[in-house]
């Protein structure tokens, strides 16, 4: 695990002549807990650089290629070495685009230390969705940088969770205001017309004659601007190291920062603040973001700068007490700065590796779109999609359900006869307030594939799987569009999960797929018939093509013929059965009503048996404490022993078991209690959306999901 830092080409990582970015990065990076992991790459003449693990990049002369080209492509042959786990480029979003050409992994964080519109690779509205869609993070020294980057992009991106403000920082001095303040003016920074420089001069010409016992320091210097400043009491200092700035600062009262330009962040009137400065900043960009407390021109002229340094003069007191709070209020140092990087950073490098821990470190948004049958007044209740929202609230995470079909039924209008465009658009929507970190589709056919791509494009660092419960054997019912509806998607989503064994699902092409069983639930499965005497020999109900216990037109169920010539062979079991001879199915509580008085359930799929499909049906026999009864080529054998389930292999074989197990009480609670134990253990709505979350984010558990051995 390893953070590459980039600074940008020239940037001198040197405490000899250092920018704003080396600063910021050198005084972050040893805070950092990851400083062991931290390697910075640059390029400069300087022969000393910063006490940080650091790698100049040399280039030799290459005419057929740009410098920075080159500079990136060296920075690539590292990449390749390293397998950087973050990447963080600073101040070149052109570097992040350059790189993403040859690096197809979401690890890139972008800083900007200027302002976006101004530089190559995010000028343009198409440039700056580019970066929001091969970014992790982008990040700016202020709300005035960030403001500049929006600007022209549609209201989805503005609360993007990618997009966040790092103000920079500096170290707070120990300063006593009585002792060490000198009646001292001080001025840092390009001695040109866009820091107001030379407003600053023709005002500090007519402070020095007016106040006599004050004296200016300036420290910068401008090669291509020529403004100068004479006067017995001005010192021109020219470039000085950091160090010596600061010491400066210590002695300064009063610190001036008159940018005429839209100054992004402001880096002097923050060291000016943190060692207890009265400061003077106009009112651009992000300079007033920078200190709590200052004196705030609105309008840049040497009247108003010359008012406001003359105030501070002649109010000791008021000056005093502006320093005092400066010093006092100050709380950007390179510790607090460093923690909200590392914050961010602990997202990507350590969230996947201690997510499930006591404490986990970080809660999921997760978007659950599936039918919540909220408009059959909740004859439902204790369907898969609750049992799965279940298990993800159990971990700690927020859980927004969707219910797709609901929307779809209540939005029909004249404008929209199929609901499909209110549906969509409501799902962008709930996206755009929501920010989930994971999506979960359940069976939501109504949602398009296209709907899905065109979210992954707006919030690329969501995750999206989809979960499937139908049956898919060939010979079954509705193989064909089963099959076509899991396809559709797959495409679009990072994992898919089926209650089929994906080994004997051949149209998947080696797809990320993943078996999940039906999961049980404690809040649903609350029976223990093996403790109780029941009535009932053998329960079952069909719900799926029948209308008041009669198959709907076109309908075949071939479970029928299995059901009455079991009855026939077991002339003295009693059977309750729901949904064919014209009784009715049965929904709700009085489905659990029902079971509660039987001895066994018979958990029997349409069509031919497959590798470990079964219905929903299984939670409710299993996990009630009935007796399962079901198809050995489910290969269900495979999780569970003749101790915890009854395996079958033809209608004789069952009615058999079925006779021995009626007579027998002892070996029903047995079986039962057996059966229900282990199910409730491993089979639980807590594990499998456990699972449905490892295997999406890719996580490394150490946790041993029974169904995958």
């Amino acid at each position: 695990m390893k953070i590459g830092i980039l600074l940008p080409y020239k940037e001198n990582f040197s405490p000899e002549y250092p920018g704003a970015v080396s600063l910021f990065v050198n005084e972050t990076s040893k805070k950092s807990k990851y400083r062991k992991n931290i390697i910075v790459f640059g390029n400069t003449s300087f022969k000393k650089k910063f006490d940080i693990r650091y790698i100049n990049i040399k280039l030799g002369i290459n005419l057929l290629t740009s410098q920075t080209k080159s500079y990136v492509n060296k920075f690539i042959y590292f990449q390749k070495k390293y397998d950087f786990s973050l990447i963080e480029v600073h101040n070149r979003p052109s570097y992040v685009t350059q790189l993403n050409q040859k690096i197809k992994k979401n690890v890139f964080c972008l800083y900007f230390h200027n302002d976006p519109l101004s530089m190559d690779g995010s000028k343009t509205i198409n440039d700056r969705k580019n970066l929001l869609k091969i970014c992790y993070k982008i990040i700016f020294n202020s709300n005035w940088s960030k403001k500049r980057f929006l600007e022209g992009l549609e209201n989805k991106f503005v609360n993007s969770n990618k997009l966040v403000v790092f103000f920079q920082s500096a170290q707070k001095g120990k300063i006593s205001i009585v002792k060490q303040k000198k009646n001292w003016i001080t001025f840092v920074g390009k001695l040109n017309k866009a820091k107001g420089y030379d407003v600053f001069v023709k005002t500090i010409k007519y402070i020095l004659d007016k106040y006599p016992g004050w004296k200016a320091k300036i420290i910068g210097d401008e090669k291509r601007e020529k403004i100068y400043l004479n006067h017995k009491n001005a010192d021109l200092l020219g470039f000085l190291s950091h160090d010596k700035v600061l010491q400066i600062f210590k002695k300064t009262s009063i610190a001036v920062a008159c940018s005429r330009w839209e100054e992004p962040f402001g880096r002097t009137s923050l060291e000016a603040s943190a060692n207890g400065c009265a400061v003077i900043i106009t009112n651009k960009g992000g300079l007033p973001e920078t200190i709590t407390n200052a004196r705030i021109l609105t309008k840049l002229s040497s009247k108003e700068l010359s008012k406001e340094i003359s105030y501070l003069i002649k109010n000791e007191n008021e000056r005093k007490k502006l320093q005092t709070l400066s010093l006092k209020n100050f709380y950007l140092t390179h510790s607090f700065v460093t923690k909200m990087i590392d914050e961010y950073r602990d997202e990507k490098l350590k969230f996947y590796k201690i997510f499930f821990t006591k404490k986990a470190i970080k809660t999921l948004r997760i978007l659950h779109i599936t039918n919540f049958n909220e408009r059959l007044d909740g004859r439902l209740f204790f369907n898969t999609g609750r049992r799965i929202n279940n298990g993800f609230i159990r971990q700690g995470h927020s859980v927004l359900g969707f219910s797709d079909r609901d929307i779809q039924k209540y939005y029909k209008s004249v404008g929209d006869f199929k609901g499909a465009k209110t549906l969509n658009d409501k799902l962008k929507k709930t996206c755009y307030n929501y920010k989930p970190d994971l999506v979960v589709l359940g069976h939501a056919d109504l949602i398009s594939k296209d709907q899905i791509a065109e979210l992954r494009g707006d919030y690329p660092n969501t995750k999206f799987c989809q979960w499937f419960l139908d049956p898919l054997n060939k010979k079954g019912p509705d193989f064909v569009r089963n099959k076509d509806r899991i396809l559709d998607k797959i495409e679009v989503v990072d994992s898919t999960f089926l209650t089929t064994s994906p080994e004997v699902l051949g149209f998947l092409n080696n797809k990320k797929s993943f078996y999940i069983p039906n999961p049980c639930d404690k809040s649903f499965e609350t029976l223990n018939n093996y403790n109780r005497s029941c009535n009932i020999d053998v329960f079952f109900a069909l719900s799926h093509g029948v209308h008041r216990g009669v198959l709907k037109s076109g309908k075949i169920d071939d479970r029928i013929l299995f059901l009455n010539k079991l009855k026939l062979n077991t002339p003295n079991v009693k059977f309750d059965i729901y949904g064919i001879d014209k009784v009715q199915p049965i929904w709700a509580d009085h489905y659990f009503k029902t079971i509660s008085n039987a001895k066994m359930g018979l958990n029997l799929s349409r069509g031919e048996a497959i590798k470990y499909y079964s219905s929903d049906r299984i939670t409710q026999i299993v996990g009630n404490g009935l007796v399962c009864l079901i198809d050995a080529k489910t290969d269900y054998g495979n999780f569970f022993s003749n101790n915890e389930m009854v395996f079958y292999n033809s209608v004789n074989d069952l009615s058999e078991k079925v006779i021995k197990i009626s007579s027998d009480e002892k070996l029903r609670k047995k079986i039962a209690k057996n059966g229900k134990k282990k199910y409730m253990k491993y089979f639980n709505s807590d594990l499998v959306s456990e699972y449905i979350i490892d295997k999406t984010l890719d996580i490394k558990s150490n946790k041993s999901y029974l169904w995958e051995k």
